[in-house]
This record gives structure tokens, sequence and C-alpha cells, in this order.
């Protein structure tokens, strides 16, 4: 899945696109007027207030007539660009790119590289570049006191429209990096919601049906026992006797189906509501893995002393689970997992012997949608989602990651650690 793929939807809010306008626009109305009834700075006051009224009609366009709360992107673009002439008009008329308030100019371009898709965007910015250029060479005079004459030497004059383009680019080039990576991050805390989501909505059916299938050993216990006994009162009825084994069989595998559900049927009704310890997540989580992967997970629980019981938590689950999976896709034959702790910390280290991390890779890790251009590796590898998932969901229950290629075996190695204190606030 590529970026441009999952993020084509560009919008810019109106209402707050709106309020920047107003401001906008009683800002120029103060402006001109201030300057030419305050000042005595002679201008076309009447063309200058015609422009900013184009302003004004344009905002209640947005405000009355356009009903979207999103301004999608051709709309966005459309406005921008409005905003761009009619602010060139302004300066146009006092004084070209000697005006003070020229920089104003690379504003809008701004806002579409945060918004808007990136063609509207190179499109605004190269408007707006031949706009500076224009205001350089053709404008009207700067309005200035009669009595004084307003004079720029060159140099300094022709460095300002040069200044305000490099400007432009530079910042338009971060603005695009920084969005870009905004609605990445976005995108994949969005697919993280929705995973997590998914997963308590099954643990939650799990819990109902595992308390459910608890809740009806008692009767299937009753129906066999009576099962039994009407057995033994028609051993000699031939047809009730096939009756009632069939019955019995079917109580047997009812039973069997309940034992499933259950998930462990020895524990008593509060078996759900049972706490962990790290040792227990890595148990089960490498037992589920074991069930489908032909890999060795090799275990260590050597230097595990201090069993710390922790309230049962999905996001643990999943965390580990995510970098238990990636080192058993990576990995050619063994997955080594060594679980440590003391009276201060426990600590994960899970490794593999696969190839490790390219170094294209390793210094972005954690980010999403990453991939490495490595040809041996380029097929098995993903997006750096799950990942990204892993590390948020275990920062966000305290633990410190770090992620690197191992100094005891050729692979990959992830180093997952909680101060004891914190996991006992989980």
């Amino acid at each position: 899945m590529k970026f441009f793929e999952t993020s084509k939807y560009f919008s810019l809010k109106k209402s707050t696109y709106i309020n920047l306008r107003w401001i906008a626009i009683i800002g120029q109305l103060i402006t001109v007027n201030l300057i030419y009834f305050i000042l005595d700075f002679k201008s076309d006051l009447i063309l200058e207030n015609s422009i900013i009224l184009l302003g004004i009609l344009s905002n209640l366009y947005l405000i009355y007539i356009n009903r979207n709360t999103q301004l999608l992107d051709k709309t966005a673009f459309f406005f921008l660009l409005i905003d761009i002439l009619l602010l060139s008009g302004l300066i146009y008329l006092t004084g070209g790119i000697a005006n003070p308030f020229s920089i104003f100019l690379i504003i809008p371009s701004l806002l579409s590289s945060l918004y808007l898709g990136y063609r509207n965007n190179i499109l605004l910015v190269s408007i707006t570049i031949l706009i500076i250029i224009f205001l350089t060479f053709y404008n009207q005079p700067l309005p200035h006191p009669v009595s004084e004459h307003f004079h720029v030497d060159n140099y300094y004059y022709y460095s300002m429209p040069i200044s305000l383009i490099i400007a432009l680019i530079f910042l338009n080039h971060f603005s695009l990096s920084f969005g870009k990576e905004s609605r990445i991050r976005k995108e994949a805390l969005n697919k993280m919601e929705e995973i997590m989501s998914k997963e308590h909505e099954l643990l939650s059916l799990g819990g109902q049906a595992a308390a459910a299938a608890h809740s009806l050993g008692t009767p299937f216990s009753t129906i066999k026992i009576i099962s039994s006994d009407l057995l033994k009162q028609f051993k000699d009825n031939p047809e009730v006797k096939k009756d009632i084994d069939l019955l019995m069989s079917q109580i047997e595998r009812c039973g069997e189906i309940l034992k499933k559900l259950t998930l462990n049927p020895t524990v008593e009704d509060d078996f759900l509501d049972k706490d962990f310890t790290i040792a227990d997540y890595i148990s089960e989580i490498v037992k589920s893995f074991k069930e489908t992967s032909k890999k060795n997970f090799i275990i260590n629980f050597d230097q595990y002393s201090n069993s710390l019981n922790i309230i049962k938590s999905i996001e643990i689950v999943y965390g580990l689970r995510n970098f238990i999976g990636n080192a058993n896709k990576f990995s050619k034959s063994k997955v080594f997992i060594n679980v440590k702790s003391d009276n201060d910390i426990t600590e994960v280290i899970i490794e593999d012997d696969g190839e490790g991390y390219p170094k294209d890779v390793l210094r972005n890790i954690g980010e999403p949608y990453i991939k490495s251009y490595k040809s041996s590796i380029k097929s098995k590898s993903g997006l750096g989602l799950g990942i990204f998932i892993g590390k948020t969901l275990l920062e966000k229950n305290y633990a410190n990651i770090l992620c690197r290629n191992s100094q005891t075996r050729r692979g990959a190695e992830v180093n997952i650690k909680w101060n004891n204190k914190d996991l006992l606030n989980l």
C-alpha cells in the first residue's frame, strides 16, 4: 500500500478557513483605511476597498451557499487562488514587492502544502512565484508622505523577491514533508485503533461465549447422568438403546466444544479476570504461533526471578505478538526469546536468525509505511505498520523499546524493558 493510495482524500476545514479569511479581511480593511485617513498617505482607496469587498463576498459565499463542512481539494485550491489574486491586487496598488506586507503572499501556498494534494500545491506555488516576479517589475508607487521621496537601492529591492521565492520553496518543502508524515501517522493510528477495536470486540465475544459455556457445564452434566440411567433401564430394547447411545455421543461432542470455548475448564467462574505475568503472556503467544509455524521457538526463563502478576492487557498481548510474529516471519529456522527480571526491571529480548534489519529501514524503525529496498527481503517485507503498532501499544504501557541488529546472533533484536513499578500501575 503506497501512501498516495491511502491518502487520496485531501480537505480543508471550512469553518477554520473562513475565520482565518475574516482575520485577513479585517486586517486589510483597517490597514488600507488607516494609511489613507490617519497617516494621509494617498493611494487608490476606492479600488483597494473594492478588492477587499470581493474577499468579503467570497467569504459570504462560503458561509451561505457552500454547505460543505470540508472544502475538497479542487474547491480549496480555487479559493486559495482567489486569496493570492486579491492580495496581489492590493500589493500591486501599494508599492508591489517593496510593500512590507508582500510576505503574506506565501501564506496561501503554505496552507495548500498542509491540506491539499501535491499537484495543486505545486500549481499554487508556481502561480505565486510568477506573481512575485510580476509585482517586482510592475506596480503602483508605495504610499508615502508627499513631502518625502521614497527610494530603495536596486540591490536591496531585487533581493526582496529572491528572498520571498526562496522562503516560499523552502517552507513549502518542509510543510509538504511534515504534512505527508502527519497524514501517514494519522492513517497508521486509525488502522491501529481499528485493529484494537476488533481485538476488544473479539475478547468481549470470547468472554461471553466462555462464560456461557462455563454456565452450561452443569445442565449438560445433568443430561448426561439422566441419559446413563435411561440406558440402564432400556438396555434390553435395541431401538431405544440406539437412540440413547446417539444422544450420549452428541452430549460428549457438546462437552468437547464447551471445553474449547472455556479455554481452561478447570478454573472457577472468575477465570476471565485472572491476572498474568509477562512469562504467561510470552508462553501463550508462542503456543499460538507453534500451531501454524514450523520455526523452532527457544524460550529462556532462567533469569526470570521476580514474577509480577499484572492486569490482563490486550495492548501488551498485541504488542508482544507483533514483535514475535515479525521474528517468526523473518527468521530462517529459529526464534530466541529471553525473559529476564529482578527487583527493578522486567525485560523481554526477542531475536531471530534471519538477515536482520536492513540499514535503510533501521534508521526509520518504528515509523509506519516504510519498506526496504533490499531485494533479498523485499518480497517478505511489509509496511512497518506491525512494528509501529506494537511499539506504540507497548510504549503506551510504559515499555522502553530498542530495535537493532543482534550483537550475539546474525538476525534482528527487539529489547522490551519495563520498570516493575510501572507494570504494577497498568
